[in-house]
């Protein structure tokens, strides 16, 4: 459905839960990709699990648009389209799975997580958004409390030089990827936006497709079910709901959501791996979450619904008084 200046869904964004929703869905699946990442990449390398990844994400997705009959998107989405495939569906996701194959997960956790921070930076200078005060506050304590998960997960003497600047290109890519795909979204669909996005990550993965066949050959089913999993659920899924509600808010807003990934993997790891989290990963978790929180929230203007600001007359003698037809 489709809202126009002074529909209802836009005259009152408090009363519409789907965006949020959709931001919520995507955290939750992102955090529950790096549970499914630690089982596949100890059978497939960095470049035939993103092929893989992208290629199961791609058949779901090309398969929801047929059924709807979405088609091609407009012409002006198509450089935000390419730009964030090439980006965010290709090379993020083969330089993140290779750099954390050098480093270990704390490291790649807090290098990661500058991402949101360049979301911020770019958008107020590509797109206009600017920086308010809350989101900076929200994204600096939320930073922090990245940082303290990742030193919670650290261990001793497994970081590299290579694998923090793989690290560091993942989370640049990412940032430049979504800030390429908001325009795109003026033009295009989520779905649209997304499913050709997947397709562009895919084809510029093909390299890697030899490798992926004879790895698939080797690998455990539980291996391969997680790719799987990832293609569909972290990547064809997640991604839709992301454009969906990047749509709908700023850049830095929906990269500050993101913050609540590092919590949730805490959570996520306690609960399917039996890794019982340290104090240290509890409080960076807490840290995120209240990060996220601030950054999400908007600075009064003392007017509402009830309440809305009403035109003041004046009588001849100065008095103020109520417009006609006005309780």
């Amino acid at each position: 459905m489709t809202t126009t200046p002074g529909s209802p869904a836009e005259s009152a964004p408090g009363r519409d839960w789907r965006a949020p929703a959709a931001a919520c869905t995507t955290v939750v699946l992102w955090a529950s990709a790096f549970v499914s990442i630690r089982s596949a990449g100890e059978a497939y390398s960095p470049g035939a699990l993103a092929l893989g990844r992208l290629l199961a994400g791609t058949l779901v997705l090309g398969s929801i648009c047929l059924v709807r009959r979405e088609g091609l998107p407009a012409r002006a989405a198509w450089p935000g389209i390419v730009t964030s495939g090439l980006l965010w569906f290709g090379l993020y996701m083969v330089v993140l799975n290779w750099g954390e194959q050098e480093v270990d997960a704390g490291t790649a956790a807090m290098v990661v997580n500058i991402g949101p921070i360049l979301i911020a930076l770019l958008g107020a200078r590509l797109l206009g958004e600017g920086l308010p005060r809350r989101l900076l506050a929200g994204m600096a304590v939320s930073f922090a409390g990245a940082a303290v998960v990742g030193l919670s997960l650290s261990g001793h003497g497994g970081s590299s030089v290579l694998g923090v600047l793989l690290c560091l290109l993942a989370a640049v890519a990412y940032a430049a990827g979504v800030v390429s795909q908001k325009p795109a979204l003026r033009h295009g669909s989520a779905l649209q936006v997304t499913t050709f996005g997947c397709l562009i990550g895919t084809v510029a993965c093909l390299p890697f497709s030899g490798v992926l066949v004879s790895e698939a050959a080797d690998a455990p089913l539980s291996a391969t079910l997680n790719m799987f999993y990832l293609g569909v659920f972290p990547t064809a899924l997640a991604f839709t709901t992301w454009a969906y509600a990047l749509a709908r808010t700023t850049a830095g807003r929906m990269g500050a959501t993101t913050y609540a990934v590092p919590a949730l993997v805490v959570v996520m790891a306690w609960l399917l791996l039996d890794e019982v989290p340290a104090p240290l990963s509890i409080g960076g978790g807490l840290l995120c979450l209240a990060g996220v929180a601030v950054s999400r929230t908007r600075r009064r203007t003392g007017l509402t619904r009830k309440n809305p600001a009403r035109p003041v007359e004046r009588s001849r003698d100065g008095e103020e008084r109520q417009p006609a037809g006005r309780p």
